[in-house]
């Protein structure tokens, strides 16, 4: 897959664009001036996989905190600061590795005051718009004769409005020699969060960070997620993300690699193929699954392991999988690549299939 073209940013030891990795960004839901509690939670981000961590910095004794905090992780560390620039000069102090900033609270002349620290810092700045601060300059007239979301026309004022705001910043950064420039462009929207990422990806030369704001909880969330971002990534957009759900931020983490994996976007970690059975299934498929993916989950090795209900979806459907057993009445058959190795009874199932898995990845799995 081409990836869009992109300026190399670093934040902290992170580095992103120029056909860096695509990151997973996590984020706090603690209170930030709540010292132990974000330190516990972005160890817990970062076990799953978070190479970035932003946090909320809505007060003056949350920005001090950010000093103490990053004393004690191990990750880059994001402020994201609305309304005060103030508090984002003081994160800058605080030795946070980047600020969010969103234009449509913050004033011209407070953005410039918050971009001349981080240029001192040499630390990036991330312009990060969304639809529902936009200013009104860049809505126009037309907004009310059309009827929300639904309507196409909605779509694309909303899209290029927040694209304009996006860029009239980053001309007001490129004008003071400003470069280390991240962008994105948020909408609770998927079909006009698509478009915004689509109108300016090709006019600015800074990375793009992706995600889906105000998705809800999951399975809602984690659709939206992945249909919008899918959409972008498959076009080659997007440098680094966020899945935001109401929900486990750890779980936010997962999602965002679940998404990259299933464009091979990421190889790493193991990939479960299951049917979803049907009259034929004869054994308790889900169970089984559960079993077997509780084993493996936090595996490195990029394995596909396939779980199928009978033997019409055997190794036949899932020989691309590198291992798998298709099950049947009494027991089941286990396969590597398509070919059969040899029948299994039932109570053994799952106990022979974790074995090979081992012996394939050459690695310990849970339990």
């Amino acid at each position: 897959m081409k990836r869009r073209k992109s300026r190399l940013i670093k934040i902290g030891k992170v580095k992103i664009g120029d056909n860096s990795p695509i990151v997973v960004q996590g984020m706090t839901k603690t209170d930030t001036e709540d010292i132990t509690a974000t330190v516990k939670q972005i160890e817990k981000l970062t076990k799953a996989g978070a190479k970035i961590v932003r946090m909320a910095v809505p007060t003056r004794r949350a920005a001090k905190a950010i000093s103490q905090i990053k004393a004690r992780v191990d990750v880059p560390l994001v402020a994201d600061v609305h309304f005060n620039h103030r508090i984002a000069l003081e994160c800058i102090d605080q030795g946070v590795d980047k600020v969010r900033i969103n234009p449509g609270n913050m004033g011209k002349e407070e953005i410039l005051r918050v971009a001349k620290r981080a240029k001192e810092a040499g630390i990036p700045l991330r312009i990060g718009v969304n639809s529902g601060s936009l200013e009104e300059k860049f809505l126009g007239e037309n907004l009310d004769k059309v009827r929300g979301y639904r309507e196409e026309k909605h779509r694309e004022i909303i899209a290029k409005a927040m694209a304009e705001s996006a860029l009239q910043v980053v001309r007001l950064l490129e004008e003071e020699n400003f470069f280390d420039i991240v962008v994105s462009l948020k909408s609770s929207d998927v079909l006009t969060t698509v478009l915004s990422y689509e109108l300016i990806a090709d006019k600015i030369p800074y990375p793009l960070h992706l995600g889906i704001t105000a998705t809800g909880p999951p399975p809602q969330g984690t659709i939206k997620s992945s249909i919008g971002m899918g959409m972008l990534l498959a076009q080659g957009i997007g440098d680094t993300l966020r899945v935001s759900l109401t929900a486990d931020p750890v779980e936010e983490v997962r999602m965002g690699y679940q998404i990259l994996k299933t464009l091979h976007l990421y190889e790493a970690g193991p990939t479960l193929i299951s049917c979803p059975t049907c009259g034929r299934c004869k054994v308790d498929l889900k169970s089984i699954v559960e079993k077997v993916l509780s084993k493996i989950e936090e595996m490195k090795s990029p394995l596909t392991v396939a779980i199928m209900g009978c033997e019409v979806n055997g190794p036949g459907e899932a020989k691309e999988a590198d291992i798998g057993i298709a099950c049947m009445r009494g027991g089941g058959v286990l396969f590597k690549k398509g070919k059969r190795i040899k029948k299994l009874k039932k109570e053994e199932m799952v106990k022979v299939l974790l074995r090979e898995i081992k012996l394939l990845a050459g690695e310990s799995i849970n339990g």
